[in-house]
């Protein structure tokens, strides 16, 4: 069946995956995203990783570990600092190994986000890569706790936005799994929902994180 784009109610799953794929790769060639000068912050990327489930694409969330010092129990994408001398597609593949034990090669990597820095000092460049069919994650124990397949008809999903004390800013909430997903990874969601999946230019750097996200 073909998708509307000027719709909001779709069935990706009776999107062909070879399609999807492209439409996803051309959307983001055409986005002209913002960098963002780290200016002393320290650089970070995450991963948008598109796998294939029962013949249904969507990504995963992870659930960071409780023993972990910063942001504790928080649902977040596999991603984490660049180590010395690596790019955000590195990083971010490596975090993917790293915390679900899936390996896969840079040529799997479709495009990237506009930079969004945080309050707690980073700058995240986010990372989309088709990942299609993979094993199913092996989670280290240290940093994730749990990890949750989403599918693209959960992620397409029309936002909140919350005030946020002391801010000029509102920050974003997307639905998802029983509750709200909070900036910045909500965030980065919306805008990969907007530009990769209805190719509608969007940005969020507008939009701030809840107080807990950085205190």
């Amino acid at each position: 069946m073909p998708v509307d784009e000027d719709s909001s109610e779709h069935r990706w799953s009776d999107v062909p995956a070879d399609r999807l794929r492209h439409r996803i790769s051309d959307a983001l060639s055409a986005f002209a995203r913002r960098p963002v000068d780290p200016e002393g912050r320290k650089s970070a990327a995450v991963l948008i990783a598109i796998a294939d489930h029962a013949g249904e694409q969507g990504i995963w969330l992870t659930e960071r570990s409780a023993a972990l010092r910063a942001h504790a129990g928080q649902l977040a994408l596999p991603g984490g600092k660049l180590d010395p001398g690596e790019d955000a597609q590195a990083a971010a593949l490596r975090e993917l190994q790293e915390e679900l034990g899936i390996t896969v090669p840079r040529s799997t990597v479709l495009g990237l986000l506009d930079d969004y820095p945080t309050r707690s000092g980073y700058v995240i460049t986010p990372v989309v890569a088709w990942i299609g069919r993979a094993p199913y994650p092996t989670l280290d124990p240290a940093e994730v706790a749990a990890v949750h397949w989403i599918p693209f008809a959960d992620l397409d999903v029309e936002p909140r936005f919350a005030p946020v004390p002391g801010s000029d800013r509102p920050t974003i909430q997307l639905p998802l799994l029983g509750g709200h997903l909070h900036a910045p990874t909500a965030a980065i969601l919306h805008q990969f929902r907007e530009v990769a999946l209805h190719n509608r230019p969007t940005r969020v750097d507008q939009m701030d994180q809840p107080r807990f996200a950085w205190e």
